[in-house]
């Protein structure tokens, strides 16, 4: 039988990233589960995006951002990813995939609602035929439960979990400017499969593993799921303000930025009052001496450091801020943190290639030190299928009349 090579085998552990050598075969789409093996990818490991022939993963299509030609969704999800497109309802094509998957360590999904299962293609059937294989579904809700069936994008995901509901003005609820839903997955299927490895180079045995956008997201909303059911009262939006500490908000200086202060203790409003406040008379006020009170009396405590902020240019209210010892952050647009002097002086960008060009993307935020992570290109699509199947032991012919069928 044809395996994929395991291409680190043999070579010494001090000079190779630590998944050199882990094949993982991920039919995906979207973000979550290709932000999770993107990931995998930059720590070593060979990832073969399975996508289908024509269109691909409908990622590609989210925009046309990058260049004018490439979706800004797809560049940042799957650099160092080899790319091969089969129609697994073909098959000759199916059985390419399975020979894949024998040669492979990891295979993760997320595909629709009941759609491996169908195929075949679900954890728990990988790993019955492959028993040291780790396999992954990732899905919206999960295989059981009343939402089983229900397709799940990471906006619902956001509404299922409460996030939408603390977050936005009191007035208005909002969603995250991010997929927090979809990353919050991905994390947690990376951190699972690296914890599967190892507990497979412990064991030999591998692992059938579900994971859920909704479980992902209801664990990071942790701190308000607590506060609620021991209070019994649903937080109030607050903006971009603590519910439960003040100061903690932005304003506006005589240069016109907005400006982030955050007050995590008496001690430290004793120090802002004193010092940029220039009001030592608040440290002693019992409407603003402890947090509980300024917390109480927020609307009156944001005016007295937003009328003491307005009077001060951004550099002078930066100096005092330092000098005081208190946390502060610019509210940046997404422009200027492209241009950010931390990431900068960090060397936190990089090029890499892809179907339109170099483009430009941050450092994996994971590297070990004196090794390079892996940061190869963006895949066109189906670039990488014929070398993949020649390594299968596909002939020219056979790859041929793959193509012309359209299953390839």
């Amino acid at each position: 039988m044809n395996r994929l090579p395991r291409r680190a085998r043999g070579v010494s552990l001090a000079s190779v990233l630590p998944l050199e050598g882990v094949t993982v075969v991920s039919l995906e789409h979207a973000v979550a589960l290709p932000f999770a093996t993107r990931h995998l990818a930059e720590l070593g490991a060979r990832v073969i995006k399975v996508e289908r022939p024509g269109r691909g993963d409908f990622a590609r299509d989210y925009d046309r951002a990058v260049r004018g030609g490439m979706s800004a969704h797809f560049s940042w999800l799957n650099r160092s990813k080899e790319s091969l497109t089969l129609d697994l309802k073909v098959p000759r094509a199916r059985a390419l995939l399975d020979r894949l998957i024998e040669g492979a360590d990891v295979v993760a999904q997320n595909l629709g609602p009941g759609a491996a299962a169908r195929l075949g293609l679900d954890a728990a059937t990988l790993v019955e035929r492959h028993p040291a294989l780790v396999a992954v579904n990732l899905s919206g809700y999960g295989p059981t439960g009343p939402y089983r069936t229900r397709k799940a994008y990471d906006m619902l995901v956001q509404a299922e979990s409460g996030l939408i509901a603390v977050t936005g003005s009191p007035d208005r609820p909002a969603k995250a400017g991010f997929a927090a839903g979809d990353v919050a997955a991905g994390s947690y299927v990376a951190q699972a499969v690296l914890a599967a490895l190892l507990r497979r180079a412990r064991s030999g045995e591998g692992a059938a593993l579900e994971i859920t956008m909704l479980d992902a997201l209801t664990e990071w909303m942790g701190y308000p799921l607590q506060t609620v059911e021991h209070t019994g009262q649903e937080m109030a939006r607050s903006g971009i303000s603590h519910q439960s500490i003040a100061p903690y908000d932005a304003y506006r200086t005589a240069d016109g930025d907005e400006v982030l202060i955050g007050v995590q203790n008496d001690g430290e409003w004793r120090r802002l009052a004193e010092g940029p406040l220039g009001r030592p008379d608040l440290v002693t006020d019992p409407e603003f001496a402890t947090n509980q009170a300024r917390v109480r009396n927020r609307d009156r405590t944001d005016a007295v450091v937003a009328a003491a902020v307005v009077g001060l240019g951004t550099a002078e209210l930066e100096a005092g801020l330092d000098a005081a010892g208190i946390a502060y952050a610019r509210v940046n647009a997404v422009a200027e943190v492209l241009t950010h002097p931390q990431l900068a002086a960090r060397g936190r960008w990089v090029e890499v290639g892809s179907p339109v060009g170099p483009v430009r993307q941050s450092r994996p935020v994971v590297e070990f030190p004196g090794e390079q992570a892996r940061l190869g290109p963006v895949p066109a699509l189906g670039e990488h299928t014929e070398s993949i199947l020649r390594e299968l032991g596909t002939s020219a012919a056979e790859i041929a009349d793959l193509r012309v069928a359209g299953a390839a």
